[in-house]
């Protein structure tokens, strides 16, 4: 009976340690410079501008580095944005002490140029999207009716070339567990079928990339953008949800908010969140 019990008590605290303690880093690689607020705070008053910040976030535990989004690099973007401070994404990890091969993981929140656009910077990377969202934007975004503002193409192309070169995993769903310790959910509808992440931990923290633009989100309660107009309700239901998943407001992370490095200690373009 004591041998059973200790066998009981060993697989709990294996299974209690067997998740990794993650580090979460924010690393901005530029800024877009003098964008409204009210395209990012949907009812927010006309005529005052922010200079947004262009974020991926490093994941480091269990043997992986993750990115979370990949940032951007394609030149036609520089032509039609407002973009300054630039550093291409595999240059800015290089801050962070990693070299691109280093990276196992790519988690991509949505499609949108500026998240997907750098996939393949990281070239020994998985790369992760809903299974939804890479549906929608390599075929019904295209055909007539479909909506692809923000999608580039040549970012689609790259998914294709990684899912046949069997680097790429298909996310089904919300609450899903990608990699230990770290759940990728979904519901928020920035895009067809984005996705957020909730990094476990002492404390959890969850990393809302675009379902919440800015801080100022969650403390006026107001919704970022979203697929349509329609889904503004349920942005805002996932914005309390993110809430509950951190534990506080606090310790849910925004996809543009160069607050987060005055939140958190920041040396140059990295802030350490956790």
């Amino acid at each position: 009976m004591k041998r059973i019990l200790l066998a009981a008590i060993a697989v709990i605290f294996l299974g209690a340690s067997s998740k990794p303690e993650y580090s979460i880093q924010a690393i901005r690689y530029g800024t877009l410079r003098s964008e409204p607020i009210s395209n990012f705070v949907i009812g927010a008053p006309k005529g005052q501008t922010l200079d947004a910040a262009f974020i991926f976030w490093l994941i480091r535990g269990g043997g992986r580095n993750i990115l979370f989004d990949s940032g951007f690099h394609r030149q036609h973007w520089f032509k039609e944005e407002n973009i300054a401070d630039y550093l291409r994404p595999d240059e800015a990890l290089r801050l962070a002490g990693l070299a691109p091969e280093e990276i196992t993981d790519v988690v991509i929140s949505h499609a949108h140029w500026d998240h997907l656009g750098g996939i393949d910077l990281f070239p020994k990377a998985t790369v992760w999207i809903q299974k939804e969202e890479f549906r929608y934007y390599t075929a019904d975004a295209w055909q007539p009716g479909g909506h692809h503002g923000g999608i580039d193409p040549d970012d689609v192309q790259q998914l294709l070339r990684l899912n046949t070169e069997g680097r790429l995993r298909l996310v089904d769903g919300d609450n899903i567990e990608i990699i230990p310790g770290i759940r990728a959910y979904t519901g928020s509808r920035h895009t067809f079928a984005s996705q957020y992440l909730r990094v476990e931990g002492n404390p959890p923290f969850v990393l809302a990339s675009d379902n919440v633009y800015l801080y100022r989100n969650l403390a006026d309660h107001k919704p970022s953008a979203t697929f349509s107009e329609a889904d503004y309700p349920a942005n805002l239901k996932q914005q309390e949800r993110m809430i509950q998943l951190a534990g506080s407001a606090d310790r849910v992370v925004p996809g543009h908010d160069p607050l987060q490095f005055q939140k958190f200690p920041a040396e140059g373009r990295v802030a350490k969140i956790k």
